[in-house]
């Protein structure tokens, strides 16, 4: 007997399709239909549709009537979404994702750390201090490119932002999380971080800890500065 075709998962339709739109090779406007996907993925109809609902909630397919599923512009993605992260950094946009999501980071996570100076508890001050220091022992043994370093920094800018008291901030979380992860497993993080930037990272929970906002907000912004120039170099 013949050896019957591979399904294709929910998961791999919506990973496939997603890299395949946000990469370009689906540009805005293309056509596609459940018939065909189905075809194309070996697929039931009940896995296509939640395949589409998925990506349809990220902003990347919409329905219309007599026409089927159309690919839909960039400007409507969910760009924050955590998928869409990770497939822009593996797309030609790279470079121009990895400044426009640091230039994000730039414009919330001084504010939040002013903010944070002003409203964290002792605990989350303190908490935030111990990861500026690990981060501060990793980076100056050369590791910043390891996993350690990465769950450490990630633990900090969440708290950073959790600390703010914003809730708006404190949503921001998961995506700036994507970002460092996203720099991280791809080699984009260095493993001897740029100088001033471990200073700047200690400087900054510091002041939150001692209540300095001013002071907190302008280390948090040179911290940034700082690796706004090793994005740029990617």
């Amino acid at each position: 007997m013949p050896t019957p075709a591979t399904t294709a998962s929910h998961a791999h339709i919506v990973e496939t399709l997603g890299r395949r739109i946000v990469g370009g090779e689906l540009p805005p406007g293309t056509g596609l239909t459940l018939a065909g996907l189905e075809e194309s993925f070996t697929a039931s109809r009940t896995v296509v549709r939640e395949a589409v609902r998925v990506l349809e909630a990220h902003g990347l397919l919409t329905s219309r009537r007599r026409v089927g599923l159309v690919v839909r512009p960039q400007a409507e993605w969910d760009i924050l979404n955590a998928d869409i992260i990770e497939w822009s950094l593996d797309s030609p946009r790279r470079r121009d994702v990895l400044i426009e999501l640091t230039d994000l980071r730039v414009a919330v996570e001084p504010v939040a750390a002013r903010l944070a100076a002003e409203r964290a508890g002792d605990a989350d001050r303190d908490e935030l201090v111990r990861w500026a220091a690990l981060l501060s022992d990793l980076g100056s043994q050369g590791l910043g490119d390891s996993d350690e370093y990465l769950d450490a920094d990630i633990a900090y800018h969440r708290l950073l932002l959790k600390a703010s008291g914003n809730a708006l901030f404190e949503k921001l979380g998961d995506p700036i999380a994507e970002i460092l992860r996203g720099r991280s497993v791809r080699g984009l993080t260095p493993g001897m971080p740029r100088v001033g930037t471990l200073e700047a990272h200690l400087a900054t929970a510091q002041a939150i800890r001692d209540g300095r906002g001013a002071d907190a907000e302008a280390s948090a912004r040179e911290h940034l500065t700082l690796v706004s120039g090793e994005v740029e170099e990617v």
